[in-house]
């Protein structure tokens, strides 16, 4: 065995007969870099496929003038502090969802659909007094982030149930990723709302309240209209010939 020193550092060291210890190591190190870069790859790839079913799911861009309804007449400091509620909401509820969301449904007996028609039925009603009066529906501000915003505008039935999909096909770790990134883009794009508050003016907010009331409505009657279809098939495929 030969060990040449350079001061304090060994820089060659040689067994008779054998590779140099030194190209072992690079050779090692080379096959580590590029099962990383391939787990990398992988990761990144199936990361992918889950963040853009997750990103139609949670409809950020639909969100938004809808989230300019619920926020007029609110001041920009709580604006600013009601996106972040319904940041953290989302992102518990999402985050948990995943993990326990079908045991949790199975534990009590309430199916997704269940949860479509219950969000939904709370949404038109908000919806429905903001458009037919001219008095705003009376909510709690320190609890707009969390109900409806943060559930279930951003993380709603629809987004439950792609997660809970994308859990199977691509895992837990990938799904929770897309899931993240996706609240927080929503949460980035409400952020940047009071800009659009300004652009509009004091008449303009209202016009687009009234237009967002309609949109919340139509979006309300939807998840009803959805959960309402998936309950009936479930009943017609369970019961008897």
């Amino acid at each position: 065995m030969l060990l040449t020193v350079t001061g304090k550092m060994p820089v060659l060291l040689t067994v008779t007969g054998k590779m140099p210890v030194l190209r072992w190591a690079a050779f090692f190190n080379g096959l580590i870099r590029t099962w990383f870069m391939q787990e990398l790859l992988d990761f990144l790839t199936r990361f992918g496929l889950a963040f853009v079913p997750i990103f139609v799911a949670v409809d950020a861009v639909g969100i938004l003038p809808i989230y300019i309804g619920l926020a007029d007449g609110i001041e920009p400091q709580v604006r600013t502090r009601v996106v972040r509620q319904a940041m953290v909401t989302a992102l518990v509820v999402g985050v948990g969802f995943t993990f326990l969301g079908k045991e949790l449904f199975r534990l009590i007996g309430v199916t997704v659909a269940d949860f479509k028609i219950a969000g939904g039925v709370m949404l038109f009603l908000i919806a429905a007094v903001d458009v037919v009066s001219e008095r705003r529906f009376t909510r709690q501000i320190t609890t707009l982030g969390a109900v409806p915003l943060g559930i279930p505008l951003i993380v709603g039935p629809a987004v439950l149930t792609t997660s809970i999909i994308m859990v199977g096909v691509h895992g837990y770790a990938v799904t929770v990723a897309a899931l993240v990134v996706n609240i927080l883009l929503a949460g980035v794009l409400l952020f940047f709302g009071g800009h659009i508050f300004r652009l509009f003016g004091q008449a303009g907010s209202r016009a687009v309240t009234k237009v967002a009331a309609l949109i919340l409505a139509a979006f309300a009657v939807m998840m009803i209209r959805s959960g309402v279809l998936e309950t009936m098939a479930t009943a017609l495929v369970g019961s008897p010939p």
